[in-house]
This record gives C-alpha cells, sequence and structure tokens, in this order.
C-alpha cells in the first residue's frame, strides 16, 4: 500500500480533560504512523473562529486566520478522519461552524463572479472516515433515527464538495463501556489507521 496523507479533524468541544474521541484519534494516528502515512491533527475546540451569521460573511468574508491552516491541512490530505460525539442527535456546534467557515466557495468548490456555481467541487480526490460516538445503541440510532446526521454529513458537506467515498464508524453506549470495549474499538481505529481507511 502507498503512503497517504491523512488529516484527523477531532471534533469534540471539551478539551479540558481526556475522551474517547481523543483516544480513538490516538489509535488511529499511531496505526497511520506505523505504516508509513503521514497524518496531520486539528484540533477544532482549540481554534479561534466566530460563528458565520449570513450568506454575504461565507461567500465574501476573510477566512478567520486561526483557520487558515486547518484549510492548508485539508487541502494538503488524500483521506480526512472526521471524529466527534454524538450531541443531540448531531455533531457539536462547534464542529458545524468549523465546517461552515472552512467549507467556503473558493475552496470548497468553485466560485466565479461573486457566486457559488455549485458545479465544481473543490475536493475531490479525497476519502473519509467518520467516527461517531454516543450513549444509545447505534442499532438505535440507524433505525429509529435513520442515522440522519451522519447521513447529512455524507451527503450535503463531505459529497457536496466532492469527497468520496466516505465510511462511518459508529459506536454505541459508550457511557457503559468497560475496559475492553474500550481497547476493542481502539484496536479497531489503529487497524483502520494502518490501511488509512
Amino acid at each position: 500500500m502507498m503512503a497517504k496523507r491523512i488529516v484527523l479533524i477531532q471534533g469534540h468541544p471539551d478539551t479540558t480533560v481526556p475522551h474517547l474521541c481523543h483516544a480513538l484519534a490516538a489509535a488511529y494516528a499511531a496505526g497511520a504512523e506505523e505504516a508509513g502515512h503521514t497524518v496531520r491533527f486539528i484540533q477544532v475546540a482549540e481554534l479561534d473562529f466566530p460563528l458565520l451569521r449570513s450568506r454575504q460573511a461565507w461567500e465574501e468574508g476573510a477566512l478567520p486566520a486561526g483557520l487558515q491552516q486547518a484549510q492548508v491541512d485539508i487541502r494538503w490530505a488524500e483521506h480526512i478522519v472526521l471524529l466527534f460525539p454524538l450531541w443531540l442527535g448531531d455533531m457539536p456546534a462547534v464542529l458545524k461552524g468549523f465546517l461552515e467557515q472552512v467549507a467556503r466557495p473558493g475552496f470548497a468548490f468553485e466560485h466565479e463572479a461573486g457566486r457559488a456555481t455549485f458545479t465544481k467541487k473543490g475536493l475531490t480526490g479525497r476519502s473519509a472516515r467518520v467516527v461517531v460516538t454516543m450513549g444509545m445503541p447505534v442499532l438505535v440510532y440507524r433505525w429509529y433515527f435513520r442515522a440522519h446526521s451522519v447521513k447529512s454529513l455524507e451527503r450535503n458537506i463531505l459529497g457536496f464538495i466532492g469527497i468520496t467515498p466516505v465510511h462511518t464508524t459508529l459506536i454505541g453506549m459508550v457511557c457503559d463501556f468497560k475496559a475492553n470495549d474500550s481497547s476493542r474499538w481502539l484496536a479497531k481505529l489503529r487497524r483502520l489507521g494502518q490501511r488509512a481507511q
């Protein structure tokens, strides 16, 4: 397998204590680096940026200085891994705000004559894995809630800007984890990192 350039986007909003999302990211990175892949990290909760409040700001406003390196890293990557906990059925607000800021016209898709064309995707040639932790059973999320937030992320954000294929890893019942549960998932993420999947 050829070495890949991987960016890990850590979407957990709490930086005060380590969480499962942080351990999963570290396991994936360790496996990737063992296999010769190059890894960069984006810790969303440590970045300084405002929320977008208008279409004009999104289309014409300057990208906050704190997000310029994030765009560089995403453009550099061949494979993108997003990790986040499910909060109120969706990604945490800080991660959504980050994606809105970085996925701007002129970067995520073509921008012509002051308007988004939506015809030329700007981040084609990249794959992604979405890793989501949740308190509920995965089957409940998939079948009762229809995994709506992950499907929306795949279709309306990642697919919209050209990132495909997108694979998902859903990890349920994390509040009831025992030591062997954590070890099993960390080993799985390490293997995924080795394969850059």
